[in-house]
């Protein structure tokens, strides 16, 4: 018999391989040393391979983790604080942003990282200011981490529209200080679990001159530029105010615009724009349900696309989003689209799952260890329960509707099983590496104190959810 660590058996595996879902059954999938190993006949699984572990997952259905691209997990500890509302980061997010601490924040991001992961997330594409104890907690937990740190240049404080940005260069280089340093101790830690990127906040908070040396930092260190690229109104109005140019055309001029991009948003660009960075080898991580809400535009994702381009899904930040769940954003993208196009067939559910899994791992530069379920890559993988009501009935003839239903009725609790290099990390919706009630626990002491800080401010600029208060309509 040949020992291997573990046997995965379901009556159904989506592999993502090829240009569809990559559909398998009567087969066993082989682990071993956190890799998969190979798919096998299940037969020939029972009778010629022996395995420490067994999955026994009579009535699921397998598919890669999850690759959430793009999230603020800090920012959760301010959920549902910033919706309904214009001017949404500087009158929505910014008084509560400004009163926040920095342990408060590490608090949101316990449980957004918990959340994500009770939806079948198990890569987290986290970016923050402050990420030291994030990459120790998604370490802890066992779960994929692609983070990125703020470099801002831009002080911290509420500007009212029309207001250029005030610049404080050592800031700037503090905050990109500790990108390095982050970089530093936790690049490929974690068992390779954990990739550091660098992340400028946007083209409209740092110096062109900051921007091209993050840039050459980026390429001697091999990794990713992950920012906000084009991210609204607000930020084209800085940039053409600036540079005499939109941000799109500002950063080819400055040659940001390569493979090393990971260009997040692109909502204020036409569909050319988001072409042409297309084209230019970046890549793009929309945010449907955020930019949905805060914003009411559904973001060029489908323009860039099909110019040839990569895009990843990503859920955003809890203040306007209001949840860290990549089920809900393969919904979304699908939705949107078909709105804005007047047309049903655009954007199918298995092309939303494929943003969610294989080519997210290309979009984020993570597809050599995972996005997909093939020999030699990490075994990231989950296991959907299909006796879950949002899952029933099940046909797999004369159409199969698992993927359907995955992404059109399914909400999370469905995600049964959670494995990040061959490690269960979630069972049966219980995190198996951690407390989890610890981290919730700390978050309910937050909103108190966080509350009164940021009361006056909140007041004083009197936005759409100061007039809701008054009104008695929240």
């Amino acid at each position: 018999m040949k020992k291997v660590d573990m046997i995965v058996k379901a009556p159904h595996f989506y592999t993502m391989q090829g240009e569809g879902v990559g559909y398998k059954n009567g087969v066993a999938m082989l682990v071993d040393g956190g890799k998969i190993v190979d798919f096998v006949d299940e037969k020939i699984a029972e009778k010629e391979y022996k395995a420490e572990e067994v999955l026994e997952l009579d009535h699921h259905a397998v598919f890669p983790g999850f690759i959430d691209g793009h999230m603020h997990t800090g920012c959760n500890v301010m959920r549902g604080l910033a919706q309904d509302t214009n001017n949404w980061m500087m009158y929505g997010l910014q008084p509560f942003d400004n009163a926040a601490t920095s342990q408060q924040k590490d608090i949101g991001s316990e449980v957004a990282i918990i959340e994500a992961i009770k939806a079948g997330t198990t890569t987290l594409g986290d970016y923050n200011g402050e990420m030291e104890n994030v990459c120790a907690f998604i370490d802890k937990i066992g779960a994929r981490g692609n983070i990125a740190q703020n470099v801002r240049a831009a002080k911290f404080r509420v500007y009212n529209p029309g207001e250029l940005y005030e610049f404080d260069d050592e800031q700037g280089e503090i905050s990109l200080k500790r990108n390095i340093e982050l970089y530093d101790k936790w690049h490929n830690k974690g068992d390779g679990r954990i990739r550091i990127l660098f992340g400028p906040q946007g083209p409209d908070f740092v110096s062109p001159e900051m921007l091209i040396k993050v840039q050459k930092i980026v390429k001697d260190y091999k990794t990713k530029m992950h920012m906000h690229v084009q991210q609204g109104d607000r930020e084209t109005y800085q940039i053409v105010k600036r540079y005499g140019k939109r941000p799109v055309h500002f950063l080819d001029d400055i040659g940001l615009l390569d493979r090393d991009l990971i260009a997040v948003h692109l909502t204020d660009c036409t569909e050319e724009e988001a072409q042409f960075v297309a084209k230019k080898g970046a890549t793009m991580i929309v945010n449907p349900a955020s930019i949905g809400i805060i914003d009411g535009i559904v973001c060029p994702s489908m323009a860039f696309q099909d110019a040839g381009g990569f895009v990843a899904l990503g859920s955003d930040q809890a203040p306007g989003n209001n949840c860290h769940n990549i089920i809900h954003e393969m919904k979304n993208v699908c939705l949107f689209n078909k709105i804005k196009c007047q047309n049903p067939e655009i954007m199918p559910a298995w092309k939303a799952l494929r943003m969610a899994t294989i080519e997210g791992a290309k979009a984020i530069g993570v597809d050599d260890i995972v996005g997909s379920l093939e020999s030699g890559k990490q075994a990231d993988f989950i296991a959907i329960d299909l006796d879950y009501p949002s899952m029933l009935p099940v046909y797999t003839y004369p159409m199969r509707n698992i993927v359907p239903n995955l992404v059109y009725s399914a909400r999370g609790p469905e995600v049964a099983l959670s494995v990040v290099n061959g490690r269960i990390i979630m069972r049966d919706q219980k995190i198996l590496t951690i407390d989890e009630r610890e981290s919730i626990e700390k978050i309910k002491t937050c909103p108190e104190e966080l509350g009164k800080n940021a009361a006056e401010e909140f007041f004083k600029i009197h936005g759409t959810n100061a007039v809701f208060m008054e009104e008695d309509k929240l």
